[in-house]
């Protein structure tokens, strides 16, 4: 008997053909994936946005650029090397020069310019000299020259005030170019004497600052150094806002990320500063820089802390006594280490902890006597 096939029938052969295909296709996909090694991309480098012009080659204009916004973030050991190729591909170029020789200038650390740098730094300024440059970066290069230059005869503090006259002098002659008005503004933080309660070159810094954060909200430096101008208990409301951008403009800096931290423990937002001080702890530690993540960790220390969270602190000092290749002659390293073990002993009022501590090794004088005065309390 000869088979009627109807419409219906016809939808329905095409449809379970339409299955078997989609069927087949997908075991086809799926062998085909796993025929694919597996692999992550990386995470996207995020700096903020730096306009740095120079008389290098277009080349490696970006890379410069690279450079200068990881400095503008304190990430001087990065920075450096950055700096370093630009150089090696274009050794023409004096800019870059200046850039290594500004690394090892770290104007609101202590100590500002170590020793064993400074024939570093002079062998990179003078080798910028030597190159051609535009007058603005020339100026850049001869205000630098004065933190190197007399070293040996010139108090820093000295040397220090040229620098900042130069810096100002720059700023006058490029009044529209805000990487001078914004080297200028971090010259005047670095000067600020700490004994002025009126806080006079904070406020004149933080006037420069605040009109350019407006103009260019991604760039990093701007917001990096509004919050040091406004860390002090007068002006504090004044870097709100920088410290709510920083860790959004420049994600990839441990510091950048540990920063919005200095407004908020002054204003007491302590979980706030926890959330700031353990993603810097975790980038600094994968990028293997042990001073910014001991930083971290001791204002992890303060901040759990006052919230009475002590077991959370006892952690981070159990990370602390497991963590190796610590250098106690490293202000940064030094001073962490040994305020976190006298803040846990004295916040908690355990006078007999604090005194049983013993100086971080190899500490300098003014980091062991964050020891002794707790001991001695």
């Amino acid at each position: 008997m000869m088979r009627v096939v109807t419409p219906r029938n016809l939808i329905m052969r095409a449809m379970l053909a339409l299955v078997v295909f989609f069927v087949l296709l997908a075991c086809a996909g799926w062998q085909s994936l796993a025929a694919i090694p597996e692999h992550e991309h990386p995470v996207p480098e995020k700096l903020g946005n730096v306009q740095f012009a120079t008389s290098c080659s277009p080349k490696v204009q970006k890379s410069f650029e690279r450079a200068v916004a990881l400095l503008h973030s304190f990430a001087y050991s990065a920075a450096e090397k950055a700096f370093r190729d630009v150089a090696a591909k274009d050794p023409n170029c004096a800019a870059p020069h200046w850039g290594v020789a500004m690394t090892y200038f770290h104007q609101l650390w202590e100590p500002p310019l170590a020793p064993q740098n400074i024939a570093r730094g002079l062998a990179e300024i003078e080798q910028a000299k030597k190159l051609s440059s535009s007058d603005r970066e020339r100026g850049f290069i001869d205000a630098l020259s004065l933190i190197y230059a007399k070293a040996d005869s010139l108090p820093y503090h000295e040397r220090l005030n040229r620098y900042v006259q130069a810096m100002r002098k720059l700023a006058d002659r490029y009044r529209d170019d805000a990487e001078c008005q914004i080297s200028y503004a971090l010259a005047l933080i670095a000067a600020a004497p700490a004994s002025d309660a009126t806080h006079a070159r904070q406020k004149e810094a933080a006037a420069i600052l605040e009109p350019l954060f407006k103009k260019y909200p991604r760039h990093p430096g701007i917001a990096h150094y509004l919050i040091h101008a406004c860390d002090n208990a007068e002006m504090v409301q004044q870097g709100v806002a920088a410290a709510k951008a920083y860790s959004q403009i420049a994600p990839s800096a441990p510091h950048a990320l540990h920063m919005p931290s200095h407004i908020y423990t002054r204003l007491g937002i302590w979980e706030e500063s926890i959330v700031s001080n353990l993603a810097a702890q975790k980038a600094a530690r994968e990028q293997g820089d042990k001073g910014e993540e001991l930083h971290a960790m001791d204002y992890l220390v303060y901040a759990y802390l006052q919230l009475s969270r002590d077991a959370e602190a006892a952690r981070v000092l159990d990370e602390l006594s497991a963590m190796s290749g610590l250098d106690g002659s490293d202000f940064k390293m030094g001073y962490a280490a040994s305020a976190m073990s006298a803040r846990y002993a004295t916040e908690r009022r355990q006078w007999s902890d604090a005194a049983q501590l013993v100086p971080v090794d190899g500490a300098s004088p003014q980091v062991s006597a964050v020891t002794l005065w707790a001991r001695s309390v």
